[in-house]
């Protein structure tokens, strides 16, 4: 058990401010004194301590009714840059983004083999890490670390491995591989949890103790947030959501099952029911969002495409019930780049099918939703894992 001392109270609830400042502020010391529970000349030391390392800055004055108006403090965004990386099974995404969470740059490197193999991969993070910096103009020792938000599960032991079954990647050393050649602090993470983690900082979960974010891409997934925390489960690998039986013997998963929900509502999988039902016809477009585009096109005139959607609402809200009737959540937020796209003409239909299949107590506790951050949110949630890890130091920068 670790011994409590003044300088790890200290760190605490600087940690504590500076979790309210990112998630709320700018805020004055007054409201800060509010929201962590700490004296007002407790909070002023430690703001001192803050402003003094660069951290924290001046966003001006609240005026009063009298007496002396009020300063309001923030992050201060260049005390230093973060990246964040959206590794999808068709391209790479990275960002660069300060502490406002503001975007500096940003590129997309495509992945032309299905599956992408990993060393092509780490080609692209490397390349696109390296692109982004210059980008911006910045020194590569601004950067604070990168965050990775990648399919499948990520076990730590101790380096970040991945297991994506769906990618035949088994036991992937990714945060090994990528350290050859990147010199800043690497956070890799599952991209679904990565996605939640954005919508819950900026996006539709925020205020929201208890949410489900389910991601709709090439693959499914799913974060589980319970009483704010991400749940994980024994070795990290919660919130497989696309590999839960919706039929039981059903069509073939590309994890080797059958029936699973991916093999209904994966973009993917979707695609090849729209070409079964157009009796082998194939679908118009060069890729997967491209031909989900046309499906969507199409159906307005085309009796074919209309039932293809909704057979895809009916299987997502089936699957949108059981997180519901497991969960018990009080938000379901939809995402992903097929999510978006897909929910955009179909939520009152997903929402429904839903209805109908979840029990009836817990259903009526929930809302289900857009997400509010579109395709980019995998990439910015990825880049918050190491300003989480800052916050968590109170603020201490380690290398």
């Amino acid at each position: 058990m670790e011994r409590t001392t003044n300088r790890t109270v200290r760190l605490r609830n600087r940690s504590a401010l500076l979790s309210a400042l990112f998630l709320d502020g700018p805020l004055t010391r007054q409201d800060l004194a509010r929201r962590t529970g700490l004296s007002q000349p407790a909070v002023s030391n430690l703001m001192g301590e803050l402003i003094e390392a660069g951290l924290v800055t001046d966003a001006g004055a609240l005026e009063s009714d009298g007496g002396r108006p009020s300063t309001i403090l923030r992050v201060a965004p260049r005390f230093a840059l973060v990246a964040g990386v959206d590794v999808g099974e068709t391209r790479v995404r990275v960002e660069l983004f300060d502490l406002a969470f503001t975007q500096l740059a940003g590129v997309d490197l495509p992945l032309d083999a299905t599956p992408p193999d990993p060393r092509v991969v780490v080609r692209h993070i490397v390349a696109g890490l390296t692109t982004v910096v210059k980008r911006a103009r910045v020194r590569p020792a601004d950067v604070l670390g990168a965050g990775v938000g990648v399919s499948g599960v990520v076990v730590r032991d101790p380096e970040a491995v991945v297991h994506a079954q769906t990618l035949g990647w088994d036991g992937v050393p990714l945060e090994r591989m990528i350290r050859r050649d990147v010199d800043v602090p690497l956070h890799i993470d599952n991209g679904a949890k990565t996605h939640g983690q954005a919508e819950m900082w900026f996006g539709a979960g925020r205020g929201a103790r208890h949410a489900l974010f389910a991601l709709v891409g090439s693959g499914v997934g799913a974060a589980v947030v319970t009483n704010g925390v991400t749940y994980r489960g024994a070795a990290s690998s919660a919130g497989e959501w696309g590999h839960t039986t919706l039929v039981y013997g059903g069509r073939p998963c590309r994890c080797g099952s059958r029936g699973c929900l991916e093999a209904y509502v994966g973009a993917g999988a979707v695609v090849e029911r729209y070409r079964e039902a157009r009796r082998g016809r194939a679908v118009p477009g060069a890729d997967e969002e491209s031909k989900i585009a046309a499906l969507l096109a199409a159906a307005d005139r085309v009796a074919t495409a209309r039932q293809v959607l909704d057979d895809t609402a009916d299987y997502l809200g089936a699957g949108v019930a059981n997180l519901i009737n497991l969960f018990n959540p009080e938000r379901v937020v939809l995402g992903g780049w097929a999510g978006q796209a897909l929910g955009a003409r179909l939520l009152p239909r997903i929402r429904a099918s839903a209805q109908r299949h979840a029990l009836r107590e817990p259903f009526g506790q929930a809302t289900i939703e857009l997400g509010r951050l579109g395709v980019d949110a995998v990439a910015l949630g990825a880049a918050t894992l190491p300003v989480a890890g800052l916050v968590a130091s109170g603020g201490v920068r380690t290398r």
